[in-house]
This record gives structure tokens, sequence and C-alpha cells, in this order.
């Protein structure tokens, strides 16, 4: 009886791979020393093919369904062994089974930042991260050019090589989109379709088909995207003088709801102030000079107005023009005594001495008598 189980042992009746894991791509059917029998059964899955070599040398390829092993349907294989028409007895070769299934969610990215020329911002760099995904298209091809003899070949023994080569490609496909840096986000899609197509003739020579690219971000330095926000926060404010009146407006409104707060608005005011005086400079620098000058046979400009500091609670406030100053005095936030200076004074003068000023708080009734 065991002489007959050791017969029986040396001969193979069915071949099948059951896949048990995600990231297999090409597994050997371990036949070690036994043979195949002649009529044994192959079963190969959906998403499967089978692979058969003799000496190396690429055989038949059968793709899913169950097939009984004869010297008719293997006719490669009888080519290669130099088999004489139905000739039955056992015979030995390699079994490859090659998964033909997507995988799927691969990751890819760039390891430093790509240099690239925008039309708008001129040199930036970038960096870009996504994911892809592959299948083998020529199982024949990925055995004789990547997997070898190699018994149990896995995505990560191929990832690494196409990662390099998307990565290695993307700054010249992304540069030939011509796509403007600000445009990019809102063209994921289209970029990732464009790539696919660019990068996937380099990876076919593999017999690995990239079905998929994805690109899930694309983004510049820490250091760009401040200064970025910094820009689309002075696009928000829009024109500048009237933001800075607008400001104005509502600290003088602020301070006569809030009297007790009157120190800390007057710092919010001289803030402001400040600001009109930079808002003023920055606009006489980008007005050309004939739009300063008045019109041939028109009206000369208006002249500028004055410009008056105050000191309240003893800090320095201002400047104020005077419209405002003659609205605080109105409510009682600018006394006679309240100390003023406008440029061409020496020295600081209690608001009630300037003649500019001083009709401003109406007339001043004598001492009672005793």
């Amino acid at each position: 009886m065991a002489i007959w189980d050791k017969i029986v042992g040396q001969f193979i009746d069915v071949i099948e791979w059951v896949d048990e894991t995600n990231d297999t791509i090409v597994w050997k059917f371990p036949r070690y020393d036994n043979e195949i029998k002649n009529g044994a059964q192959l079963i190969v899955r959906e998403s499967q093919v089978a692979v058969f070599l003799h000496e190396g040398e690429l055989g038949d390829i059968f793709p899913p369904g169950r097939y009984e092993l004869t010297t008719q349907n293997i006719p490669i294989l009888t080519t290669l062994k130099s088999w004489k028409y139905a000739f039955d007895a056992p015979f030995k070769c390699d079994i490859y089974y090659v998964s033909t299934r997507q995988f799927t969610d691969l990751k890819w990215g760039t390891k430093n930042p790509l240099m690239l020329r925008d039309p708008e911002f001129g040199a930036v760099r970038l960096r870009a991260f996504g994911t892809y995904a592959i299948r083998v298209g020529d199982p024949g091809t990925l055995i004789e050019e990547i997997a070898g003899t190699d018994p149990h070949f896995s995505t990560d023994e191929i990832t690494g090589q196409i990662r390099n080569i998307l990565v290695s490609r993307f700054a010249d496909a992304l540069a030939e989109t011509g796509i403007p840096m600000l445009d990019l986000a809102a063209n994921y899609n289209e970029i990732g379709d464009q790539l696919r197509t660019t990068l996937g003739g380099e990876i076919d020579e593999y017999g690995i088909e990239l079905t998929k690219f994805l690109v899930e971000n694309i983004s510049l330095p820490p250091e760009v995207e401040a200064m970025l926000d910094k820009r689309t926060q002075m696009g928000l404010v829009g024109n500048m003088q009237t933001y800075t009146q607008f400001q104005t407006a509502n600290a003088i409104q602020d301070m006569a709801e809030n009297p007790g707060a009157g120190g800390n608005m007057m710092g919010v005011l001289a803030g402001v102030g400040m600001g009109n005086v930079v808002t003023g400079a920055m606009q006489g620098a980008t007005q050309p000079q004939q739009q300063q000058q008045p019109p041939s046979g028109g009206p000369p400009p208006l002249p500028p107005q004055v410009q008056w500091f105050a000191g309240i609670d003893g800090q320095q406030a201002g400047p104020f023009q005077q419209d405002a100053l003659v609205q605080m005095i109105q409510e009682g936030k600018i006394s006679r005594d309240t100390l003023v200076w406008k440029q061409g004074m020496d020295n600081w003068t209690a608001a009630g001495d300037i003649p500019d000023l001083a009709g401003l708080f109406g007339a001043k009734p004598p001492p009672l008598p005793k």
C-alpha cells in the first residue's frame, strides 16, 4: 500500500490558486519534484491567468476557465518539449498564476520640490502627491521582463520602480499642460487623465497598465503660501482709502458710545490716522504725474487738509483732519485746555488759544462776582 501511495504522490491531478492576499501579482504553483499527469485539471479563476514555462521559455497562457491538460490544448508546450502527437506521459513544467485584477490606492509623491515656471508668479517650487492604480496587461511580458523566476511576486517589488517613473516624468508632463499655478486645483481630474496617458507608455513595456492616476494635492512651500494669503487679504480689502475711512468712522462711533474707553479708542484712531498717511503716500507714488496736475484752463487742485494732533489722557492722538477735530470738540472730547499741534507750530498749545479753533468753543463767561 505504501508503494502505491508513493506512486500516486508523484502525479499532480488538480492545479489551482486561491489568492488570500491583496498584493500578490504572480504566484508560482509549487510543483517541486512531482510530475503533472497528462489530463490533469487546470482551474483558472476570474481575474487570473495561468502561464506555462518550459526551461525558462514562455509557453501556453490560459485565461479564466477549467481545462483538462492534454497535448492538444497545450500546443506551444508540446512543441517546446518535442512531444509527438498524442503523447500521454506525465510532464514537468513551471506554472505561474498571474493576477489580472486592479491594484488600487498605490501611493506616489514628490520627494523634493519641483521647480516650474508660472506665467504669473515666475519660478515656483511645487510639491505633489496622490494615488494610482495598475493591473497586468501582458502576463507573458511581466514574467519575462520583471517577475522572472520569483515564486511570489508582490506589488511592493514593482511599485517602487513605477513610482520613480511617475515622479520623474510628472514635472515635465505638468509643465506641458500650461495650466497656471492658481488654476491647478480646479483641474486635478484633467491633469490626472492627461498624465495617465502620457506616463502609461513607459509602464506598458513591463506588461503593466496604468489604469488610474489621481492628483490629490499640489502645494507651495509654506512661506510662499503665507505670502499668497496676504495677497488674497489685500484683494479682499479692495480700495485701501475707503477701507481706512470706514475704520475711522467705526472708531469714532465706538468712542462716542463708550466714553470710558477713550484712551483705547485714541490709540485706534492714531493707528487709523497713520494708515491714512501711508495710504496717501502709496497712492501718490502710484498715480501718474500727469494726473496730479490740473488740466489746462481748469481749477487748481484743492489744498490738502490740515492734520491736527491732540494730547488726550496723557497720550498723543492723531492725526485728525479738521472735520474730525471739530466733531470731537462738539462732543466734549477736546476742551479749551487740551493741547493740540499741527505742522508749522513751534510748540503744543491749548486749543482755546489757537485763533482757528477758539471760535469753536463759544464765548467763555467771566467769573461770577463775589
